[in-house]
């Protein structure tokens, strides 16, 4: 048996087990997570949302100071819970939450390069679908390549909000990459440009995959943080707090039937 047999049999085998509450990862108890979660990368970016825009917030997890939280927002139940940084990351907790917590819908807000002359610090992309140069959808063991999607009705959604909220001109709804390489060459980057891929980051890929796999729900809405195109960039301080309009739309979203 070779090793792509292998790691296929192993994957197969993991996947088709649900997994034990709590989780290897996440503290909480049954029903302690409501049906949509936001998923920024940075803890403190979690922590900020809970704090700002829902109402009595209760922190439902903290293994590894990955935070997260469940409240309401304009009378819903909605969490947030922080995903860390890369694709590795992201696909451990939004597996043990949609898998073990019964979660539905996944909307990561997080932070993106633009690889596009047009978009502009702060706007926001929204990712229709999620293109990488990561191996992870090597552990499904496909004979092909698989395009990583967001929900279609989560996409639907995302843009009745962005028109509602007056947001849809500074909106931009298309092709992402997600990397394993925060640090890599300008002219890397440019080759993605060329396809039309609007942004840069870091997680999407793995989220729409996992999701995909357990028949969930997931979205990636990104706040630009930096130009690549032309260096400008914010400082760590306003990529932490700054994206308000991303938050609000992410939420919006959370709770429309």
């Amino acid at each position: 048996m070779n090793f792509h047999s292998c790691l296929l049999i192993l994957s197969l085998f993991v996947l088709s087990n649900n997994v034990a509450i709590p989780t290897p990862h996440i503290s909480a108890k049954k029903g302690d997570f409501a049906e949509t979660v936001l998923m920024p990368g940075d803890p403190k970016r979690a922590k900020f949302i809970a704090e700002k825009y829902l109402e009595n917030p209760v922190l439902v997890n903290d293994v590894r100071g990955v935070q997260g939280y469940t409240g309401t927002y304009k009378g819903k139940r909605v969490s947030v819970m922080a995903s860390g940084m890369g694709m590795p990351s992201i696909g451990i907790y939004s597996y043990e939450l949609f898998s073990a917590y019964d979660v539905k819908n996944i909307i990561r807000v997080g932070s993106a390069g633009s690889l596009n002359k047009d978009i502009k610090i702060k706007d926001l992309v929204v990712g229709v679908g999620a293109s990488t140069n990561s191996n992870f959808a090597a552990t499904y063991g496909l004979s092909g390549t698989i395009s990583a999607i967001a929900s279609f009705d989560l996409l639907r959604k995302a843009d009745e909000v962005t028109k509602r909220l007056g947001l849809d001109k500074k909106t931009k709804f298309g092709n992402i990459l997600s990397t394993d390489n925060f640090y890599a060459d300008v002219h890397t980057a440019l080759d993605w440009t060329k396809m039309g891929i609007l942004a840069v980051e870091m997680e999407a890929n793995a989220l729409y995959l996992t999701a995909a796999r357990l028949g969930k729900n997931a979205l990636s809405i990104c706040s630009i943080s930096d130009e690549v195109l032309t260096g400008v960039e914010l400082s760590s301080d306003e990529r932490q707090v700054g994206f308000n309009e991303m938050m609000i739309t992410a939420l919006e979203i959370a709770i429309m039937d």
